[in-house]
């Protein structure tokens, strides 16, 4: 079962009370997702945490040249939410895709915000959450800002090994910034070094 995924992972970050399990059950809605499938499009406001049980995820965006620019990546026990609309009820800039058929646990805002209301943990596990999330944010933006694509393409090889056979290179190339005949020409760079 799906939900059991999510509880073991959020009894990694704290121990949870078997009313507390029984509530994330409750709380989380199991959903199969296609390869190809949307559960975002740039104008939708973002209604759900997601939690991926298995499969992979993009989220990207489109430039007004049609260009698309990968943001992020989620596999399994990983989260993916424009957290942005999310919180704004804003219509999102972003689309989140499969790459993969995937299931997914999605939480809304609204329960969410009784989970807040109603258990302490749950508040201390998302703030953690929304934590890492800025530290990675930020970290990649550094990247971007102070990096050269080569030190990008390594720094992703040692951080995200799993997602090599899993992302093409054409996505990995728009997620680094480069183009694709780009990231081949660093790729054939390193392997003769």
């Amino acid at each position: 079962m799906a939900a059991k995924t999510l509880i073991k992972y959020f009894e990694n970050l704290l121990p949870l009370e078997e009313e507390e399990k029984a509530v994330v059950e409750e709380a989380f809605s199991e959903r199969q997702i296609k390869r190809k499938q949307f559960i975002l499009q740039e104008g939708d406001i973002c209604k759900h945490h997601t939690f991926v049980v298995q499969g992979c995820f993009r989220m990207y965006m489109v430039d007004e040249k049609g260009k698309e620019h990968n943001l992020q990546f989620a596999i399994e026990n990983w989260w993916i939410t424009d957290i942005g609309s999310f919180y704004s009820e804003e219509p999102s800039r972003l689309y989140i895709e499969a790459l993969e058929p995937s299931i997914v646990l999605q939480l809304k805002k609204e329960d969410q915000l009784k989970l807040f209301d109603n258990n302490l943990k749950f508040n201390q596990i998302f703030r953690s959450l929304t934590e890492k999330a800025l530290v990675s944010a930020h970290r990649r933006i550094l990247e971007i800002i102070s990096s050269t694509a080569e030190e990008r393409y390594l720094d992703f090889l040692k951080r995200y090994p799993y997602f090599f056979n899993r992302i093409s290179n054409v996505q990995i190339a728009s997620y680094l910034g480069v183009t694709p005949e780009f990231l081949s020409t660093i790729r054939k760079k390193i392997v003769r070094y």
